[in-house]
């Protein structure tokens, strides 16, 4: 948090400036509860500059009206209010999880009327914990890709939701908004969803912190789904400090204290390190120097039936249950749309082609390009390949003693925001790190450690640790917050 040279009087906050888009989670919420500043201040200059970077395609839905509305009830509440975590402090939410009152379209057309009467209970949470909802933010269709090249729904003048440190590139995805809004500093938190690097993903390329919680840590009723073996939500914010502080008030818990690094050991896999551009390459050595340097321990593993075993599991469970639980999602929103209905107003290229090709038919591409029937292939996978996957990183973990693995979150820094950018090879590569402990169930946390030495693009590391293991990768996380900082914000 900075404060300005050049006073300006409020008779709310005294001779005080805020430079509000600087400011995190954490630290809004203490300037908040303390009376220095208030929620309408802060939420207004978040929904201004949401208005102002457009060009983003960040929002599909932008509630200027209801935040205001929400801040103006907490500051008349009083200081007193600041008692809730959240308090007054302004939030986005990915537009696959249900905001009562507000359209969930889960990105595609066909359910852009949908409009539910409750929250999501992750939703419900930073509600009750005092949070301001200012909008819903864009996403790769349906969440189905790592581009959010989305054609759907645009604010700018191109299609996609856009890269915060550069227009011209993709945001990731699918939690593509949430990201590139915590990026470009119109907010500092909000929730995105993860099947397989879905809140990583953007957060590594747009320079902000994530956590892909254990499956079930969080309730993911009220949720557009994919896959209720890998879905999850997640938290997304400015800081690993402010994740910790999302992820209390969604699975409750006392505040997470920062790790003593010299106790932190980590592995790296060999093959986690392959298809690495030269700034992502060079970033990763150097975190793990800095690393080192505080008393990180840092061994060579070999997991060498992992990339065998994760091929058996991630397009198998997530192409087959896409079908019956998107069935039972859209049954249950009441809307009328059938699956067939959605699929036929699909707008981006690359997702109708996965549904019509894929997921409605039931099959699954063969080794030798064929098309096969599904459910034997998502039998073996559900039932043998992913408890083989998921007893290799438990055993990976004991036998190395290990809190963590560690990798390149993405292997690349972002590519241009084109329809290219949502091909399968791209698809593949940018979720070549992170799909693994999706399919296993495993946390993950990703922390911005860099901006690319050639490319001046934020680069990230992931941990991923034991399942269940949520509260001490977070604590590792806060420790490295005063490690690698915050990156700075975009030009």
């Amino acid at each position: 948090m900075r404060i300005e040279a050049a006073p300006s009087w409020s008779p709310a906050i005294g001779w005080l400036i805020m430079d509000f888009d600087q400011i995190t989670l954490t630290e809004a919420a203490a300037e908040l509860a303390a009376g220095k500043i208030t929620s309408h201040a802060i939420t207004s200059a978040a929904l201004a500059r949401a208005k102002a970077n457009g060009d983003l395609n960040a929002f599909i839905t932008l509630d200027e009206e209801g935040a205001l509305k929400a801040a103006v009830a907490f500051d008349t509440r009083g200081a007193g209010a600041g008692s809730k975590p959240l308090g007054g402090v302004p939030v986005v939410i990915k537009d696959n999880i249900e905001v009562a009152g507000l359209p969930c379209t889960a990105g595609t057309p066909a359910l852009k009327s949908f409009i539910p009467s409750v929250d999501a209970p992750v939703v419900a949470k930073l509600r009750a914990a005092g949070a301001v909802i200012i909008g819903k933010t864009s996403m790769h269709e349906l969440a189905f890709g790592i581009s959010g090249y989305n054609t759907a729904f645009k604010t700018g003048a191109e299609y996609g939701v856009r890269n915060a440190y550069d227009h011209g590139l993709i945001a990731g995805g699918s939690s593509s908004g949430t990201g590139a809004a915590i990026g470009a500093r119109i907010v500092a938190g909000g929730l995105g969803t993860d099947t397989g690097g879905s809140v990583r993903v953007p957060a590594a390329l747009n320079g902000c912190a994530s956590l892909r919680p254990t499956v079930g840590r969080y309730q993911q009723a009220g949720i557009a789904p994919i896959s209720h073996t890998r879905d999850t939500a997640g938290p997304m914010a400015a800081t690993m400090a402010d994740v910790a502080l999302l992820d209390r008030v969604i699975a409750g818990g006392d505040a997470v204290q920062p790790a003593d690094l010299r106790q932190v050991r980590l592995g790296l896999v060999k093959s986690m390190l392959a298809n690495l551009d030269g700034d992502t390459e060079a970033a990763f050595h150097g975190a793990l120097g800095r690393l080192k340097a505080q008393g990180v321990t840092v061994v060579d593993i070999e997991m060498p039936e992992l990339a065998q075993l994760n091929g058996q599991v991630g397009f198998p469970v997530a192409l087959y249950e896409a079908y019956d639980d998107m069935v039972a999602y859209l049954k249950r929103t009441g809307t009328g749309v059938t699956i067939e209905a959605m699929v036929a107003q699909i707008a981006s290229p690359d997702v109708k082609g996965t549904y019509e090709g894929l997921v409605l038919p039931r099959k699954l591409p063969a080794p030798d390009g064929s098309l096969v029937d599904a459910k034997p292939v998502y039998d073996h996978a559900i039932n043998i390949a992913r408890p083989a996957l998921q007893a290799l990183y438990a055993r990976t973990f004991a036998s190395n003693k290990l809190d963590a693995i560690a990798f390149p979150t993405t292997p690349r820094v972002a590519i241009a925001s084109n329809p290219e950018s949502s091909s399968l090879e791209n698809f593949g590569l940018f979720i070549q790190n992170t799909d693994p402990g999706s399919n296993a169930g495993i946390p993950g946390i990703q922390i911005p450690v860099a901006l690319g030495a050639t490319s001046r693009l934020p680069i990230g590391l992931e941990l991923d640790g034991p399942s269940g293991s949520d509260e001490r990768l977070l604590a590792i996380g806060v420790a490295l917050d005063s490690v690698f900082g915050r990156l700075p914000p975009p030009r």
